[in-house]
């Protein structure tokens, strides 16, 4: 996995670096700026691009609006944001391209599940940390389609949300396969997603838990 890793504190730049190095990923390049980031994606072609939500020049999310400009130009581009606090506008009109991650800083800590969620997003998944989906449901529409959910469904959901796949979700919550392929299914119905493909499917069934916005 080639990777880009844009992100103004040296010390975090490179400790990220060596982190993605030791898993046997290449880091083609390390920048502190929007600015930078946009020519290195533009001159190397990764795979991956993590990128913190607020560099310079301006720091008040030029990360952010920089990995909207990257994913006009460059839509196969897998992007990750990472942030120390959850900023919900800088999210949904992401995620529902697929290949998109928001994580909390904090998350690099838990070292194989950070470098799962990589390299989920970088093979087109997604990757949402669960207290960005936790904020973002707090803004969902007055008309709310969730609520023909059962309370297991919404559990399956908001695992769906975090970019895991039906295998993950039987782990976490202790369920067989085939009781969570059940589970989505009936999601699917229950939300009018019953027919399409089914990457599709899951990624129309997360914007709708995001708000549909």
């Amino acid at each position: 996995m080639r990777t880009v890793i844009a992100e103004d504190s040296v010390l975090f730049r490179e400790g990220l670096a060596r982190l993605l190095e030791d898993a046997g990923h290449e880091v083609v390049a390390r920048v502190g700026d929007a600015p930078g980031l946009v020519a290195a994606v533009a001159k190397t072609r990764p795979d991956l691009a993590v990128v913190d939500i607020h560099m310079p020049p301006h720091e008040g999310g030029d990360g952010a609006r920089a990995a909207r400009s990257l994913r006009m130009d460059h839509p196969g581009l897998g992007i990750v944001l990472l942030s120390q606090h959850v900023e919900t506008t800088a999210t949904v009109d992401l995620v529902g391209g697929g290949g998109f991650g928001y994580l909390l800083k904090d998350r690099v800590f838990d070292v194989e599940e950070f470098l799962e969620s990589l390299r989920r997003v970088a093979g087109g998944g997604s990757a949402l940390d669960p207290e960005v989906v936790a904020r973002l449901i707090g803004h969902r529409r007055t008309e709310d389609p969730l609520e023909r959910l059962t309370a297991r469904e919404r559990e399956v959901l908001a695992l769906m949300a975090e970019g895991r796949t039906n295998r993950g979700i039987a782990r976490r919550l202790f369920l067989t396969d085939r009781t969570v392929e059940t589970h989505v299914t009936n999601i699917m119905a229950k939300l009018g997603l019953a027919d399409g493909v089914e990457d599709h499917r899951r990624v129309l069934a997360v914007v709708t838990y995001l708000g549909g916005r």
